[in-house]
């Protein structure tokens, strides 16, 4: 069974999964397993090696498997598993069922298969590597002529082990890492990526440090992994701060509602701030901007941000280019003037 005692792993390219241990007996016993256990002051790693080319442009595709294909088709990708270890390394490959449940891309358990991973083929099953050393895996996905309409989530694993537990030693230790996959099976182009973001909420953590909160719920048709970046000015003082990057793991299923925050520096005063807050997904991208400021008391939430409406902004950026232009005009009648002077 899963040990209940959940570790972090080591992030290899771009999940945060689990270092877990398969248990045999009593947890904690000490035993000559540990001497077999993956080398912990290395780490394996899997990436893609290749996106396809009408995604040259989005972020997500260079990182996870993200396409939109008919029924019938077969692609390929290929992947490259690798070490940081200074030991040799045996690793196993292979693909397993995914989905997306409260804002989180959740991973089935074990070698748990759905249709999506079932699609998938690897030329590889298994790899050997040398001390920091790589390999390249192939991965073949086949679609059937009768495959359900809509998006399916799987991921490819690359995982070392301890191996199985015996009479003398109870715990074996996995350390996997893996890709994950985005299908969108269906006739026609590509359905389209959006999101809207709602309330922005200063706050603080429990320890004091302030934050923010903003709502986002995916308007499109694919699914959403979001990120971005906070960025503060004229702050008391005329202080200005960021960006602060966006926590990463949110990720959105079609019409999902979740939120997304950012951490700030501890030091920070209470505001009021403007600020610019840029959230995006793949090559989707929107900002909002506003004034906030954040509460005092830790644990504390503050009054949601005043956001600029869209006319605002229009207004502004109408009344700055007036000014501009009025610049322009005085510059030139003068120029004039000065010119028609006779000396």
């Amino acid at each position: 069974m899963r040990n209940p005692l959940v570790r972090p792993c080591l992030l290899a390219t771009l999940l945060a999964l689990p270092l877990y241990g398969v248990l045999s007996g009593p947890a904690g016993t000490a035993s000559a397993a540990d001497a077999r256990r993956p080398d912990t002051k290395g780490a394996i790693g899997i990436k893609l090696l290749e996106a396809p080319k009408n995604r040259m442009d989005d972020p997500r595709a260079h990182v996870f498997i993200v396409d939109h294909v008919n029924p019938g088709t077969t692609f390929t990708r290929r992947l490259e598993v690798n070490s940081s270890s200074s030991r040799r390394q045996h690793v196993e490959i292979y693909t397993a069922a995914a989905d997306i449940d409260h804002g989180r891309f959740t991973f089935a358990p074990g070698r748990t298969p759905n249709e999506l991973s079932r699609w998938i083929t690897l030329n590889r099953s298994e790899v050997d590597l040398p001390p920091h050393g790589s390999s390249e895996v192939k991965a073949t996905i086949g679609v059937p002529d009768s495959a359900t309409k809509g998006e399916q989530y799987a991921v490819i694993w690359a995982q070392v082990s301890s191996g199985e537990p015996g009479e003398k030693g109870n715990v074996a230790l996995v350390n996997r890492v893996g890709i994950r996959a985005y299908l969108d099976v269906g006739p026609g182009g590509d359905p389209p990526s959006e999101f809207r973001i709602s309330d922005v909420i200063p706050r603080r953590t429990e320890d004091g440090r302030p934050a923010i909160t903003a709502g986002v719920r995916n308007t499109g048709k694919r699914a959403l992994d979001l990120g971005g970046q906070l960025t503060l000015s004229d702050g008391p003082g005329s202080v200005r701060a960021g960006p602060f990057r966006i926590v990463s793991g949110t990720t959105l299923a079609p019409g999902d509602e979740g939120s997304i925050s950012v951490l700030l520096d501890d030091r920070l005063p209470d505001g009021p701030w403007k600020f610019r807050l840029t959230v995006r997904s793949g090559r989707v991208e929107h900002e909002v901007t506003g004034t906030l400021t954040f509460p005092e008391d830790s644990g504390g939430r503050g009054a949601p941000a005043a956001l600029d409406s869209p006319l605002t902004m229009v207004l502004g950026l109408i009344v700055v280019v007036t000014l501009i232009s009025a610049l322009i005009l005085v510059r030139i009648a003068l120029t004039r003037r000065r010119r028609a002077v006779p000396y």
